[in-house]
């Protein structure tokens, strides 16, 4: 029996087999992906199933014979690379299509500790929270430089403010996901999940908790960003978009203020030389301000338009987390179906040859 609870919700596994599907993206990783896969747990307890699944990101090497071989359940195959972002969302599709009650997302290159999956999917499976974060040692990482540490801290800084969370490592991809949760995801950025999700859940008030959880060594140097500053850049600019997203009026009342305030401080500074007399040499200051004011006023009207399509958006949300249920039950169910016929037919055939 599954039961929901509307406010937060909370899954009660009890009578129920769960199933875990385990994904990882790929993007030529076919040098790391078995070291990575030959971690993964075979068994945890509470789980009745457990499957793999691996997201090729249009890789030129051979990462899907590595992983076909090796055994995974699941390939998904996009032809040309899209970015983690969109590999991300299209293995939670994958997931949920195929029945998955909870979803784990590690690396390739092995950086996080497999045993730790059992940490992350306790919470889910005792009902207390929808997503677990793995919070990783941040400055015991040895190949951390100090400037990297120090700017992980600050960007889980700033999504904990503009989520409205506690989660401290907020970069780490080393999470889980509940059926529930997956299904209410949307990522709109191209560069990474990581940031945009949280934002979104912790703006939705879908519940969230972080458990600490080990490292292993470097395998290979990180692919996602080529520079620091421009991890930095384009980590801000997705907290921001996301953050603009979903709470928009505050963000160009903000602007708006700013812009506003500017030009009132002008207009002061030519009330100030008009009543000394001084007024006639100082008609630039007076244009600037009435162009200032009349642009924070703007934004401002921007502002209450944004909310209004916000709004709008959390109504589409809703729908499209309906019939993503509606979609993704269906297929998990046909699947079952499948895989017991499949089961009675392999069961007639075994009895069928003890018979000869």
């Amino acid at each position: 029996m599954v039961t929901y609870t509307i406010e937060t919700y909370e899954i009660e596994y009890g009578g129920k087999k769960v199933k875990l599907i385990i994904q990882i993206p790929c993007f030529n990783e076919a040098e790391t992906l078995e070291v990575a896969l030959n971690d993964l747990p075979k068994h945890i307890e509470g789980i009745d199933e457990i499957e793999y699944l691996i997201i090729n990101d249009g890789s030129k090497d051979n990462t899907v014979e590595v992983a076909r071989k090796w055994g995974v359940h699941y390939v998904v195959d996009l032809k040309r690379n899209k970015g983690l972002a969109k590999g991300f969302m299209a293995g939670l599709d994958a997931c949920l299509r195929n029945g998955a009650d909870i979803i784990v997302n590690t690396d390739a290159d092995n950086q996080y500790c497999a045993d730790d999956i059992e940490k992350l999917v306790r919470p889910i499976m005792e009902g207390k929270t929808d997503i677990v974060i793995g919070e990783r040692p941040v400055d015991d990482t040895e190949h951390w430089s100090p400037l990297k540490k120090k700017l992980q801290h600050f960007g889980s800084w700033v999504v904990r403010k503009a989520s409205r969370s506690d989660i401290p490592d907020a970069p780490s991809g080393f999470r889980a996901y509940s059926r529930e949760a997956a299904m209410r995801l949307n990522v709109v950025n191209e560069y990474t999940y990581t940031l945009e999700t949280i934002v979104q859940a912790g703006r939705s008030k879908i519940a969230m908790e972080s458990v600490p959880i080990r490292t292993n060594a470097e395998l290979r140097p990180s692919r996602l960003f080529n520079s620091m500053f421009g991890y930095v850049k384009k980590s801000m600019l997705t907290i921001l978009r996301a953050f603009m997203m979903y709470r928009p009026l505050m963000v160009f009342s903000i602007i708006g203020s700013l812009i506003f305030l500017g030009g009132f401080a002008i207009g002061i500074r030519f009330l100030v030389f008009y009543f000394g007399g001084s007024g006639a040499g100082h008609m630039q200051s007076l244009i600037l301000a009435s162009i200032l004011m009349l642009l924070g006023f703007q934004t401002f009207i921007v502002g209450l338009q944004a909310d209004i399509i916000s709004a709008n958006r959390k109504i589409l949300e809703d729908v499209q987390y309906h019939v993503r249920k509606l979609d993704f039950d269906k297929d998990a169910e046909k699947k079952k179906i499948e895989g017991a016929s499949r089961q009675e037919e392999q069961e007639h055939e075994r009895k069928g040859k003890g018979k000869v």
